[in-house]
């Protein structure tokens, strides 16, 4: 699946995006454990397997996908929703691993089942070919036509056992690096969130840095506020006193000329 470039810088396209490839992520995952679950029964055949390996290489891209998704998600600028685009990208980095944990776990099952399977074919061919060993040493008590009848079962048995091994022992490894795939998303999760949290915790402290700086400019202009207005009240009664004053000497100074 390719990686579409015409969401780049559209956040709201961005999340919807991520949002539909987890919706998608999970429902694969119930679909790879319902084939999973019908492995060793009289529905399991090689069509099922393709389907099975099929839908695991489909997740597995979704989640990559949606890995590149995430890590756009957290690189756009934001200036006004910087708090709000972080809790966008937490709810989106937890629904993601929570999808992402179901889909590794259905993995190690179906590696799992490979494995059993590719055991019990080898245990299969070991039991023929030491059955065979067993007839060639005892050739003298079995007759010619019933070791080479047994002789010619066994290749043919040998044969589409080695085939079955090669092709499971295939899909074994294509599990394996498919699950080390995810491994390699978890950890760029891991980092995206320390980092996030680095950001977001630098940023409060700057916020909270202004709110002190605000509130100490606050305090310095209620201060300057306060010592203007005791200035005021100290420059009116300075002039109530001399206005005062001013008036009884001159009352005095009249009197005196009066008197005279």
């Amino acid at each position: 699946m390719a990686y579409n470039e015409g969401l780049s810088g559209d956040p709201n396209q961005l999340a919807q995006r991520i949002t539909s490839n987890i919706q998608k992520i999970t429902q694969c995952s119930a679909e790879i454990q319902r084939v999973l679950n019908q492995l060793g029964t009289p529905q399991d055949t090689h069509e099922l397997r393709q389907q099975l390996q099929q839908k695991q290489q489909y997740t597995n891209q979704l989640a990559k996908e949606t890995d590149k998704y995430i890590k756009e998600f957290g690189s756009l600028p934001s200036v006004n929703e910087q708090r709000q685009r972080k809790i966008q990208k937490d709810r989106l980095v937890n629904e993601f691993t929570t999808a992402l944990t179901n889909f590794q776990r259905v993995q190690r099952q179906a590696a799992e089942r490979e494995r059993e399977f590719v055991a019990r074919v080898r245990a299969s061919s070991r039991v023929s070919g030491g059955a065979t060993e067993e007839s060639n040493r005892e050739g003298t008590l079995v007759s010619w036509e019933s070791q080479t009848q047994s002789q010619v079962l066994d290749e043919e048995i040998t044969e589409d056992d080695l085939r079955l091994i090669e092709e499971r022992e295939t899909a074994i490894r294509q599990l394996e690096a498919d699950i080390m795939d995810i491994n390699e998303i978890f950890k760029d999760l891991g980092m995206m969130i320390h980092e996030q949290g680095d950001i977001i915790d630098s940023i409060e402290a700057n916020v909270e840095t202004a709110e002190v700086h605000v509130q100490q400019a606050n305090q310095q202009l209620s201060r300057a506020a306060d010592y203007q207005r005791k200035s005021r009240k100290k420059m009116c009664i300075l002039i109530i006193v001399l206005t005062v004053g001013i008036t009884i000497l001159g009352l005095i100074i009249w009197g005196a000329v009066k008197s005279s």
